[in-house]
């Protein structure tokens, strides 16, 4: 598998860890963040088998995957639940893809299932603390205006930061008010374009792009770096980070802070949760649903210190 050692000869799980891998890559399309983390955590699970006395997928065995998951959360440098769990969806894709291929005769990790992950509520900003994050770009310049278009891109359609930096110029529809987002798993979504969003692109493509554009070899991106290439997303970070260290904000901003208050401002303002699935681009509707807890929270936040027998 991609980085494997060299120091022996391939075993049979290590083999059925490439086959899988490639199928990842190859059939699956899968991208190269995704990619990298199963390879990480199937190296640990070969690592873990090894010390086992394993070295063929067939001779793998329910208690083995179980005692893998444990290893992780017990062992030295114990890894949170979320990660533990990650690392299980890899062993139990690589062994449900060996069943389906005839490698092994039984999908022995089927019924292993991950630790219980605490469901941690996304700390969503105000809208008035939207308003502060956003008047921290406020520079004139070529970055500062490719910054501002930026986040109020994010905080418009509620798009990752990677999708968001995967915008083309020709995927804004500026008429119709769409942008093309591209997410997970190669899915595809139009989604609205606010007016303020709008203003704040067309001010970077008529006064910055044009110059940045210059400096690169051509690249259909919208949002480009110094350099003319496409913005990448540690700089798009940095970008939403920077301003809200020149706005002043206290509270803790994260590369999906944006996202989350599209959501959240959304639903409290009565957007219904099938709605708000579709524009984050969710599978599942339960990924969504996390969010209309963090609005009762507001909801009995504002109740507790504003009805007269609240606290009675």
């Amino acid at each position: 598998m991609p980085g494997r050692r060299d120091d022996g000869p391939v075993s049979g799980v290590e083999r059925a860890v490439e086959a899988f891998l490639h199928h990842l890559a190859v059939e699956r399309g899968s991208a190269a963040n995704t990619l990298r983390s199963y390879t990480g955590d199937l190296r640990r699970y070969v690592d873990h088998l090894t010390e086992r006395g394993i070295s063929d997928l067939g001779a793998v065995r329910e208690v083995d995957v179980t005692g893998f998951v444990v290893a992780l959360r017990s062992g030295p440098g114990p890894l949170a639940a979320s990660s533990a769990a990650r690392a299980l969806a890899a062993v139990r894709g690589l062994h449900r893809f060996a069943a389906r291929d005839g490698l092994i005769p039984d999908d022995v990790a089927r019924e292993v299932t991950p630790p219980a992950v605490p469901v941690r509520l996304p700390r969503a900003l105000g809208v008035d603390e939207v308003d502060q994050l956003l008047a921290g770009c406020v520079a004139d310049g070529p970055v500062g205006l490719r910054n501002r278009a930026l986040l109020e891109l994010l905080y418009s359609t509620g798009a990752r930061i990677s999708e968001a930096v995967g915008i083309d110029v020709d995927d804004l529809d500026v008429d119709g008010r769409t942008v093309l987002l591209r997410g997970k798993g190669g899915r595809q979504r139009i989604v609205p374009v606010g007016r303020p969003a709008l203003a704040a692109v067309d001010a970077y493509r008529v006064r910055a792009r044009p110059g940045l554009a210059a400096k690169g070899r051509g690249t259909a991106a919208l949002l480009l770096n110094a350099r003319g290439a496409r913005l990448s997303r540690q700089s798009a970070w940095h970008a939403l980070r920077g301003a809200a260290d020149a706005a002043g904000l206290t509270a803790e901003v994260s590369p999906h802070t944006l996202r989350h208050c599209f959501a959240t401002h959304l639903l409290a303002g009565g957007a219904d949760v099938r709605t708000v699935q579709e524009l984050l681009g969710h599978a599942s509707v339960t990924t969504t649903q996390i969010y209309t807890h963090v609005t009762v929270d507001a909801l009995r936040e504002v109740y507790a210190t504003s009805h007269p027998r609240a606290l009675a």
